[in-house]
């Protein structure tokens, strides 16, 4: 038997026809093999064989092409105390309170620590691994761009990064993956008349004063955000002309590794501002607001890779609106906000695959409302 060694081979499939080895191809080899990689733009679509596998670079993630679409290959990272959500401040009046839950059971929130500042209005996204609390209105002062973090598998009070900001705001909204954190709209002042439409970025894993990303496609605050490993999707919120407040159904998003102005996804299924919403990789769950005259407990979903309208997905236990929502890759929770005309400490929680429903989950361990909630096995990880 004839036996050929060969270190280097170049150029392999350099047209774009590609290497065809009939039989078994095997490596002995115990070092690695380098897949193709490119950004999400440079994917071929329709065309590519079945089977393909990638790199992309955008994501940080390896994709399998099944036929029709590239897709995630999953990977599973052992989490430290497993699938946590954490809530931070809200009002009436301002706290500093961070409690948490563990997203796989049910039960009762625990207290966690708390935020350097009492503060209502602000937001949060996370890693595996930092969560960080961002911007706020700690009233009545003035609206700040504070970035603080913690660490999500432990506990203890949050740490001022000594960042903030590019923008200071209150009542927007927030996504990430792995790697960056993107805040979206907002007011920068806590009234009317001083809405936003920048989008501004931070990456996580180092922390530093937001970059600028982009814009919305319209300067509102009280929206809400998700996120897969590629693309953040922003949902709802309100604009303000004088002397008129108008409640919107629209869905903007964004690729995350990029920068640019945000475009048109679709719209939700009903108008409404001060929702939240969770997701996994794959779907993404609007929960809650408020219409005209009184908040919903609306919940509606779209598929993350797509385009299109939300589509209804159930009701949450209570009507509620400025609640906090995150996710483990099974599991959507909502929590807090105002419920009629108080504030509500219960959490719901629904399976994000099914359509249903939410079930009682449990309570914080305060009652409050415009408050904002992270987790460390959300969709855009």
């Amino acid at each position: 038997m004839t036996v050929l060694r060969v270190n280097t081979i170049a150029g392999i499939g350099s047209d774009g026809a590609g290497t065809v080895i009939g039989g078994s191809f095997s490596f002995t080899s115990q070092n690695y093999v380098i897949l193709p990689k490119g950004t999400t733009d440079n994917r071929v679509g329709l065309g590519s064989t079945p089977g393909a596998l990638r790199y992309n670079t955008d994501s940080s993630k390896v994709e399998l092409y099944d036929g029709s679409q590239w897709t995630e290959v999953q990977s599973s990272i052992p989490l430290t105390g497993g699938a946590r959500g954490v809530f931070g401040g809200g009002q009436a009046a301002n706290t500093n309170t961070i409690d948490f839950i563990t997203i796989s059971s049910t039960g009762n929130a625990v207290d966690f620590g708390d935020l350097t500042q009492a503060r209502l209005g602000l937001e949060a996204f996370a890693s595996t691994t930092r969560g960080v609390f961002a911007a706020g209105y700690p009233f009545p002062s003035a609206v700040v761009g504070t970035i603080e973090s913690i660490t999500i598998s432990s506990t203890g009070n949050a740490i001022n990064s000594g960042f903030n900001l590019a923008t200071v705001r209150v009542y927007f909204s927030a996504f990430s993956n792995s790697i960056r954190g993107i805040v979206a709209g907002g007011l920068t002042t806590g009234s009317i008349g001083s809405e936003t439409n920048t989008l501004e970025y931070v990456t996580i894993s180092s922390l530093s004063n937001s970059i600028d990303f982009g814009d919305l496609s319209a300067a509102k605050p009280y929206t809400a955000a998700i996120a897969s490993s590629t693309r953040g999707i922003i949902g709802g919120g309100n604009t303000y002309s004088a002397p008129v407040i108008t409640r919107i159904n629209v869905i903007d998003h964004v690729t995350i590794m990029s920068t640019g102005n945000a475009v048109d996804f679709g719209d939700l299924s009903q108008a409404r501002n001060n929702l939240s919403a969770c997701a996994s990789s794959t779907r993404g769950v609007f929960g809650g607001g408020y219409i005209a005259s009184a908040n919903v407990n609306t919940l509606d979903f779209v598929t993350m890779s797509s385009l299109g309208n939300a589509v209804d997905f159930g009701d949450l236990v209570v009507t509620r609106e400025g609640g906090a929502a995150f996710s483990s890759p099974t599991r959507g929770i909502f929590a807090a906000g105002v419920s009629g005309p108080a504030n509500t400490n219960a959490i719901d929680y629904i399976t994000i695959s099914t359509l249903g429903n939410a079930a009682d989950f449990g309570d914080r361990t305060e009652a409050k409302n415009k408050v904002a909630g992270l987790s460390n096995a959300h969709g855009g990880l």
